[in-house]
């Protein structure tokens, strides 16, 4: 139940639409904490959302936003997807909600008429790197980067430890996480390890995400050839992991791999170099912008099993070198990309748009 004066008092308003659990849902849930310190909020949608923090419906928005908040400044909704700006849309324009709508765009691609003609209805956008501002047709407002709870995903006291307490063979672990899905690239890490593992006794490859219905016979179809390679304990399949999980898998990676062949942004190898791994990507994402080729591990051209593989091998070989990118990419992210600094980038910015 929604205190009466805590629901006057909420200023803004966080999308939350997506009933499956996403990389956008696992954003959203991380900057609530610290968005929560700054700015009285309310979650449009309860999927996966703590009950220590307020969620409303459709119903409870419209209501809430019948009026300017008390400080007579407008509420702002915060939407991340395309329908979360359409129910912004739908309350602000059908039943005059007083509110200010920012979008966050992170797409890398072209988009479509209709997402062009709701974001033509934003008050402001902000988007995450300068690659996905070049796919808008107007420039941002501002570019904030995706930060990483640093509290959840932290190196290890030793990572020889972490990677035994996982339980799995072999000396250390190279981890892909995200869904079983063409588009994530995951059939090109098992192409590239096929060889690389019946020679290097020491790597095992753990693959942690969920597969849907759709993708079932693409997973097989993997597996079939893990099988012919008699390296069914050397590259695992985990399936999905909770929130709760992620952290202490990450924490046993010595190399995360991410080599999607399309991607809005992409956290999972942010999360990986926060928790002390080198990582291996494609320039996907935000990847070829923000990773440090040569320093925090190795960025690889997209779609491309020899590179891949070569980059692979090399890290294994040299694996003193890996371990010391995998320190200096926590540095780096612990300096550069924290949820803190990024949550903050976000208020300010919400503030500027409430008084223009």
């Amino acid at each position: 139940m929604i205190n009466k004066k805590s629901f006057k008092d909420i200023e803004l308003i966080i999308g939350n639409s997506n009933r499956n659990f996403s990389g956008v849902t696992s954003i959203t849930l991380q900057l609530l904490k610290e968005q929560s310190r700054l700015k009285n909020i309310a979650v449009l949608g309860k999927h996966y959302v703590p009950e220590t923090y307020t969620t409303i419906n459709f119903f409870q928005f419209l209501l809430l936003t019948r009026t300017k908040h008390s400080s007579d400044r407008p509420r702002v909704f915060f939407a991340r997807r395309n329908n979360e700006m359409l129910q912004a849309i739908i309350a602000k324009y059908f039943f005059r909600s007083k509110i200010k709508i920012i979008f966050n765009s992170t797409a890398q691609r072209n988009h479509t008429r209709f997402t062009k003609w709701l974001m033509s209805k934003m008050d402001s956008i902000i988007s995450t790197s300068d690659k996905a501002a070049s796919f808008l047709d107007n420039p941002p407002d501002i570019i904030i980067p995706h930060g990483i709870d640093t509290s959840r995903f932290n190196p290890p006291e030793n990572k020889n430890t972490a990677w035994k307490e996982l339980g799995f063979p072999g000396s250390f672990g190279i981890g892909l996480f995200g869904r079983v899905r063409y588009s994530k690239g995951v059939d090109i890490l098992v192409d590239a390890c096929l060889d690389i593992l019946k020679e290097n006794k020491e790597a095992t490859v753990l693959i942690c995400g969920e597969t849907q219905v759709e993708d079932l016979n693409y997973k097989k179809m993997m597996i079939s050839k893990i099988t012919e390679a008699h390296l069914e304990d050397r590259i695992i399949f985990l399936g999905k992991k909770t929130f709760e999980e992620l952290p202490f898998i990450f924490k046993g990676m010595s190399i995360v791999v991410a080599l999607s062949r399309n991607e809005g942004y992409g956290l999972t190898p942010f999360e990986g170099m926060a928790s002390g791994a080198a990582v291996l990507t494609s320039e996907a994402g935000a990847w070829k912008e923000l990773v440090r080729d040569g320093i925090d591990g190795h960025v690889v051209k997209t779609d491309n099993v020899e590179q891949t593989r070569e980059k692979l091998l090399k890290m294994i070989n040299n694996f003193d070198e890996t371990e010391r990118m995998g320190q200096e990419a926590s540095k780096y992210v612990n300096k550069k990309f924290t949820i803190e600094e990024e949550a903050r980038k976000i208020i300010d910015h919400i503030n500027h748009v409430q008084v223009i």
